[in-house]
């Protein structure tokens, strides 16, 4: 006999309202195509607007306005730099809060790689440092346990949790 997945709680997860999820909450701030890809070159390096631009390919207004947004979120900080001859401007770089969802776009390369690459391999190939194995996110608990599947974990409401009105 299996044992049920983490998720079948069924009629006790219906019941709450998703209104202060956390899985929510996020892609309220980062959950859109636009976003992500800036997020994934502002962690490959990428600074500056128009290096954004160029890279990415998208339009110089919705550019700014997923720039801004990422900004004002404390995702993202500006810099102000100045090259020789050229106006003052800003650069865009990751905050403590941006670096945190490194982890986020790993699983997400992750996934794309096994189930959504295309023969010609990974664009980027991402590896440790100090043995130069390939880097790939796990799910671990917090008293450091191997990886753990779904299987194996159990999920149940959290003191967040309120019924729907």
């Amino acid at each position: 006999m299996t044992k049920p997945g983490p998720y079948d709680g069924g009629m006790e997860w219906l019941e709450a309202s998703t209104e202060n999820c956390p899985v929510q909450r996020t892609l309220d701030v980062v959950g859109e195509k636009w976003t992500l890809l800036i997020l994934r070159d502002a962690v490959t390096g990428v600074r500056r607007f128009d290096d954004f631009h160029r890279h990415i390919g998208l339009s110089e207004a919705v550019l700014s306005d997923r720039l801004r947004k990422l900004v004002s979120a404390d995702i993202l900080k500006t810099v102000p730099y100045r090259e020789a001859g050229s106006r003052s401007r800003n650069e865009y770089r990751l905050t403590r809060k941006g670096w945190d969802l490194w982890p986020v776009l790993m699983a997400l390369s992750q996934w794309g790689e096994a189930h959504a690459l295309g023969a010609e391999g990974p664009v980027l190939d991402v590896r440790h440092t100090d043995c130069d194995a390939p880097v790939r996110v796990v799910v671990e608990c917090s008293a450091e346990h191997s990886t753990l599947t779904p299987r194996e974990v159990t999920a149940r409401l959290g003191p967040g949790a309120r019924l729907r009105s």
